[in-house]
């Protein structure tokens, strides 16, 4: 049996990790496709690209696989030959939840230690790639916009000589206002030695520059001169780095998805313990602007500050009706003044602390996620081999539809928790550990079901009760046709 799972649980592995890198490079295809990188760039891309989707491959490969296992046994009546023997379930679960235990402890190292490191190099490469400039192809009869700031039209391209015939040049790299338009008979592009620059060498051709600029300095004519060049060559230099700068891995160090469980606990100790020092600084300096005694104004009106001797003796309500209506104006006036620039001050604080708390709720997040990942695993074999042992089906038919139907249900709320917990909607052991909560009961009762040899989605059984539904339904028709002939009697003999 424990053969039989893990060939199986490492071909369902390999497929859902095709299935789901499939997804990932289609995510970033922009990215890749026309960059005209290396092969072993492209090879560094796809093996980090692998490690980062295993997460989500695990769990449903486990599902899967403990799905074919069991309903194989099931349908060849290998697991009733073994119950009828006196094994129970459990004992027949045994091997294979020691081998899921080994399992889930590797993937919490993995999700640890190998998973933070590739996620740094993979987002380094992905920004490092997005950074490069595409690869330079222009094609003819059509406008080509892949060099910044430029827009190049050519009619034909002669293979032989490798020049580009009856082509046009828009050139708004100092904006639209000051655009120059050239066309020539031919031309060539061409890479500098150290590949940062692009030489465009034009022959016998014209040049149009817009000079709106001038104009406007010089009078506000609406009418806009430009100027008009005719070249026999003319050579134009273009900045476009086309060599593969690597982004430097250093700038991720701090951020969540590069760190262990001891480097994410130690930086959410670190944030919230600034943060507590910031809230402590923010709310002393709100208590020092509070001035005591009694304040005076530019107008020398003085205010009504109680201190805190005459808190209880002074009635500010008494002596503000004894102001005359221009003090009580202008002391209204300031005390409004006072209060919004209060109510500024604490919105200000309140959006410096806000930082403080989406860093540490992004790291508390990433923790909670390397344990989830483990306990998933486990879930997910106590709901595929019970549910394998009920349905007895094996083969990739039902097993698969019911995997991607259990796999869906599970991403939805683990997605929905996982939004919960980064809005700060919920706590974060709430939110991440969600899909946890709702489908352990649903494993319990699974495999409850599977131990008592329950009936569970068995159709004969099904038919029964939807018999036995229906009967009892029939019985309470005739029951009420009965009580209405019988009230129709009983009014035929009263009349």
């Amino acid at each position: 049996m424990l053969k039989n799972f893990l060939v199986l649980f490492l071909l369902t592995f390999f497929i859902c990790i095709f299935i789901l890198l499939m997804q990932f490079v289609w995510m970033h295809v922009q990215d890749l496709v026309g960059k005209g990188v290396e092969v072993g760039v492209l090879a560094e891309f796809f093996v980090y690209a692998v490690a980062s989707v295993v997460p989500l491959a695990l769990p449903l490969a486990i599902l899967l696989a403990s799905l074919i296992s069991f309903g194989n046994l099931g349908e060849k009546f290998e697991l009733t030959a073994m119950k009828a023997a006196g094994i129970s379930l459990f004992r027949i679960m045994r091997p294979l939840t020691i081998a899921i235990a080994f399992i889930c402890v590797g993937a919490f190292f993995f999700s640890n230690y190998v998973l933070p490191v590739s996620q740094v190099k993979l987002w380094a490469l992905i920004f490092s790639l997005r950074q490069k400039s595409p690869e330079l192809d222009i094609p003819a009869g059509e406008f080509y916009d892949g060099i910044s700031g430029y827009n190049i039209y050519v009619r034909k391209k002669n293979p032989r000589s490798g020049k580009l015939e009856d082509l046009m040049i828009y050139d708004y790299s100092k904006g639209f206002k000051n655009a120059t338009v050239m066309v020539a008979d031919s031309g060539k592009i061409l890479f500098t030695d150290d590949n940062r620059y692009l030489v465009f060498c034009l022959y016998s051709g014209e040049s149009f520059e817009n000079i709106n600029q001038q104009q406007q300095r010089v009078s506000s004519d609406k009418n806009v001169p430009y100027r008009r060049e005719t070249f026999k060559e003319k050579q134009i230099l273009v900045d476009f780095n086309s060599e593969f700068n690597r982004y430097d891995e250093s700038v991720l160090d701090d951020q969540h998805v590069s760190k262990n469980a001891q480097q994410l606990l130690h930086s959410i100790d670190s944030v919230h313990a600034l943060e507590v020092q910031k809230s402590e600084e923010q709310s002393q300096a709100l208590i020092s602007t509070r001035y005591f005694g009694r304040e005076q104004t530019k107008d020398k009106t003085v205010l009504p500050v109680e201190t805190e001797k005459e808190r209880t003796g002074l009635n500010t309500d008494s002596i503000f009706s004894r102001m005359s209506e221009s003090k009580q104006r202008t002391v209204m006036t300031t005390m409004v003044d006072k209060a919004r620039q209060q109510q500024d001050a604490i919105a200000y604080n309140a959006l410096l602390l806000q930082d403080y708390k989406r860093y540490i709720t992004k790291h508390e997040i990433e923790l909670h996620r390397k344990f989830t990942l483990a306990f998933a695993c486990l879930i997910f074999f106590f709901i595929g081999a019970p549910l394998g042992a009920i349905i007895r089906k094996g083969g990739l038919g039902a097993p698969v539809v019911i995997s991607v139907i259990m796999f869906i249900v599970y991403y939805i709320i683990d997605t929905a928790g996982y939004k919960m917990a980064r809005e700060a909607l919920w706590p974060c052991w709430q939110g991440m550990w969600l899909s946890s909560f709702v489908l352990l009961p649903i494993g319990i009762f699974l495999t409850y079901k599977a131990a008592t040899d329950s009936a569970l989605l068995n159709p004969e059984a099904w038919v029964k009760v939807f018999n036995k539904v229906k009967e009892y339904i029939l019985n309470i028709k005739d029951k009420c046709i009965q009580l209405k002939k019988r009230s129709k009697t009983l009014e035929k003999v009263n009349s």
